[in-house]
């Protein structure tokens, strides 16, 4: 049987980047994608909202990918998902936009996973646990030549 440790990474992994594709993929293409949220609905201060999508879906992917504040990375991407699928993804007319809404409460579901299971033993926060929490030089040096 595969541990479990490394399907836990590779869920993780997943899920983050789709958040960091999604955020270099708003910084490639700046005013479509404030154009998008203009005709959504979002008509002031877009550029404040469209900077703050960057950084959450770059913040909160990067450190599901690296399981780096992991937790806080899934509280903050749930965070953002919450308005986001219900201001562009409610048009429940369109079976594409009720299948994204779906997706997103799907993606919405891992992130509450790996909100409360941690980010697993393949992880920065996992290696700094044990560095804190043991005193054997030696299993220090391990953890630290990762």
């Amino acid at each position: 049987m595969i541990d479990q440790s490394y399907i836990s990474f590779v869920g993780r992994l997943l899920l983050g980047l789709l958040f960091v594709m999604s955020g270099f993929q708003k910084v490639a293409d700046p005013s479509g994608t404030q154009i998008f949220m203009h005709a959504m609905g979002i008509t002031w201060a877009t550029t404040l909202f469209y900077l703050g999508a960057i950084a959450i879906e770059l913040v909160g992917g990067v450190s599901l990918v690296l399981g780096l504040w992991s937790r806080i990375g899934a509280v903050l991407l749930v965070l953002f998902m919450i308005p986001t699928t219900w201001i562009f993804h409610s048009n429940f007319g369109d079976p594409s936009q009720t299948i994204h809404f779906m997706k997103n409460l799907a993606m919405v579901g891992g992130l509450l996973y790996a909100y409360v299971y941690g980010p697993g033993k393949l992880s920065i926060d996992a290696g700094v646990q044990h560095a804190m929490t043991t005193t054997d030089p030696a299993a220090i040096k391990q953890v630290v030549n990762q």
